[in-house]
């Protein structure tokens, strides 16, 4: 059952399902994609030996749209997801999702659901969730013959508990994310399912989750959780890792970018020693459902690191933050074409 826009607390939302009136949904049959449409229906009828459920073959997208201060509603480089969804279809050996096809049918769900797009000022956003799955009658692994393209959402608040405080999170040497020239740079379902096990051991520690390091040689760190790693040095330097198993986060990208050009920080995608994490005063875990969450410190085996503060945001994390997440409700002049307004 959908709850009705005005019985919603918008400042209290957490980060959870909750079904929303319409979705869209187009197929892929005989070689083509199908016009896709709005649906009230939030179920799919699929084969029982559709490789989504067998093999994985299956990709996802997460992307927020936002309320800004005159009510307008707004994406935040849409293109970027369009274009990363595209690679992990030819990943997966899936047919790609056009640009324009992918962003109008964002547009579509957001317009539809625009009473669920939380208020500007109580810091909550419209979770879009694009899902591209394989379906049809395959038991031999191979690539499904049919396949379903869909956009759901729902508003949400924070993904972590306390939005902007730093948490602790374990570096985990028995557990890897992903596979050395693996599926690690796609954003599957499968690399999301592994996490589960080391993400539960990790709370049960009271840890917010893991840091996986390279899956090649363990001492270089990669990501935190489903979240990408950055470190801020005391030469102001923006760090983050570089690796041919982590997914492309646009958050980073983004990030990357505002570091440089926003704030005179010098910008470097590199490797991250776990032994040299001493260069860093400050340390956060970035995506699009995290936006930013300070990390406070990091459990090493027996040794526990603490980067600026367990209770305190570092000053150049704050700043990033800001900087962010005013472009994407328009309280900051964003770079040319990060910003797409829904008409």
């Amino acid at each position: 059952m959908t709850t009705p826009a005005s019985q919603l607390d918008w400042n209290n939302l957490g980060f959870a399902y909750m079904k929303l009136p319409y979705r869209y949904v187009a197929r892929y049959k005989d070689g083509a994609w199908q016009q896709g449409e709005l649906t009230e229906d939030a179920d799919f009828n699929i084969s029982e030996c559709s490789p989504c459920l067998h093999y994985g073959q299956q990709a996802f997208e997460g992307m927020k749209a936002y309320r800004t201060k005159d009510g307008s509603l707004q994406l935040f480089r849409p293109d970027m997801n369009a274009e990363r969804l595209q690679r992990s279809a030819r990943r997966l050996l899936m047919p790609p999702v056009t640009t324009d096809m992918f962003i109008d049918a964002v547009k579509a769900v957001v317009k539809a659901n625009a009473d669920y797009v939380p208020p500007y000022g109580s810091g909550g956003t419209l979770y879009l969730r694009p899902l591209l799955i394989g379906v049809g009658d395959v038991i031999g692994i191979k690539p499904a013959p049919e396949y379903i393209f869909c956009v759901f959402a729902m508003p949400v608040g924070n993904y972590f508990k306390g939005g902007l405080t730093p948490t602790n999170f374990l570096v985990s040497t028995e557990f890897d994310r992903a596979a050395p020239n693996g599926t690690g740079a796609a954003k599957v379902g499968g690399n999301y399912a592994a996490s589960y096990l080391p993400g539960k051991l990790a709370q049960e520690r009271q840890f917010s989750d893991v840091v996986y390091l390279d899956p090649a040689t363990h001492t270089k760190i990669e990501e935190v959780g489903a979240a990408n790693f950055f470190g801020i040095t005391k030469d102001n330097e923006f760090v983050t890792p570089l690796s041919p198993s982590i997914l492309p986060s646009i958050t980073k990208y983004s990030l990357l970018y505002l570091a440089e050009h926003r704030l005179g920080l010098k910008a470097i995608e590199g490797d991250v020693p776990v032994a040299e994490l001493d260069r860093f005063v400050e340390a956060g875990a970035c995506g699009t459902a995290a936006v930013i969450s300070p990390i406070g410190g990091l459990q090493i085996g027996e040794d526990f690191h603490v980067f600026y503060s367990e209770t305190e945001v570092g000053p150049v994390t704050r700043r990033l933050y800001e900087e962010l997440t005013g472009i994407q409700f328009g309280d900051v002049d964003a770079p040319e074409g990060w910003i797409v307004k829904v008409d």
